[in-house]
């Protein structure tokens, strides 16, 4: 087998080969699923997000590496443990293009092989906040009602009152417009039957969870869950969470997938999906390159 050759891409391109990989390596103890790929690229307005390009590295037609500058010091990074050196040529990659600046990236701490090849590029392990992956399996995800509230899925058109209501969620970070929704919604493998919002008495949408579904894999990623403030303390965030989840298993999932705050930083999240029935399973590793190589 040849090295693996590399296509210097802008991430709207790549995302379609970087999801397929994704999904080809999809274990519980990877780190990347394709809709989480698909919220990181399209959550708000490429002008606000400013997304770099990525490098994805091929052999015999197949993809077996990439990495994604989302930001000049972010990489991300997904490596096939059958072509070490694709992700040594990633890596290499985005440092090259980094130039002095520090760089950081995330991994989950059970894929190893890709613990090594940043070691091996200088990677320190940092401290900072960390992410648990939890699974659940959805034969066993029950049905969840809040008195005074309906729960429906997202409507084509809608995408104007589903950013109200995640910004109103969000208020502090959002960058989510009308324009960056409408954008989301046209992502692979974004689904309006699986965006779910529950809806007040006036028929204001005031909670949403939407889940992206992995056809190949059948697990279904919450990615993101929000609560509008004065709606909170009432179960709603679990109960849509729930919605979306069971019509996601309506259409072939069988696993679900949520990545809240592991550490002791912010840890409701966590205690609301162990309440749902999911389990902790391998945690985050944020790791740092802090100066240029010599």
């Amino acid at each position: 087998m040849g090295q693996p050759t590399p296509a210097v891409e802008p991430i709207a391109v790549a995302l379609p080969a970087m999801q397929a990989l994704a999904s080809r390596l999809w274990s519980p103890e990877t780190r990347h699923h394709p809709g989480q790929l698909a919220w990181s690229y399209a959550y708000g307005l490429p002008e606000v997000l400013h997304h770099g390009p990525a490098a994805v590295f091929h052999r015999d037609d197949a993809v077996v590496a990439w990495a994604w500058a989302e930001s000049d010091d972010w990489m991300e990074i997904c490596v096939d443990p059958a072509a070490l050196d694709g992700g040594d040529a990633a890596i290499e990659w985005f440092l090259d293009r980094a130039g002095e600046v520090a760089v950081r990236t995330m991994v989950l701490d059970t894929e190893e092989h890709v613990i090594a090849l940043l070691d091996r590029a200088g990677f320190l392990v940092e401290d900072g906040p960390w992410f648990t992956h939890h699974l659940l399996d959805l034969a066993e995800l029950g049905l969840l009602e809040v008195e005074g509230y309906t729960f429906r899925h997202v409507e084509h058109g809608e995408a104007a009152a589903r950013a109200a209501c995640h910004r109103d969620a969000w208020s502090a970070t959002s960058v989510v417009t009308t324009g960056a929704y409408e954008r989301l919604m046209s992502t692979p493998p974004y689904r309006t039957d699986l965006d779910w919002v529950a809806l007040d008495a006036a028929g204001r949408m005031v909670a949403s969870a939407c889940v992206w579904l992995d056809t190949a894999t059948g697990v279904a990623l919450v990615e993101p869950v929000g609560c509008l403030p004065e709606h909170r303390g009432r179960g709603l965030a679990g109960a849509v969470s729930a919605a979306a989840l069971r019509a996601a298993r309506d259409v072939g999932a069988t696993t679900g997938l949520v990545c809240p705050r592991g550490d002791d930083g912010y840890p409701v999240p966590m205690r609301l999906y162990q309440r749902l029935g999911f389990q902790p399973g391998p945690r985050t590793i944020t790791l740092v390159r802090p100066t240029a190589r010599a």
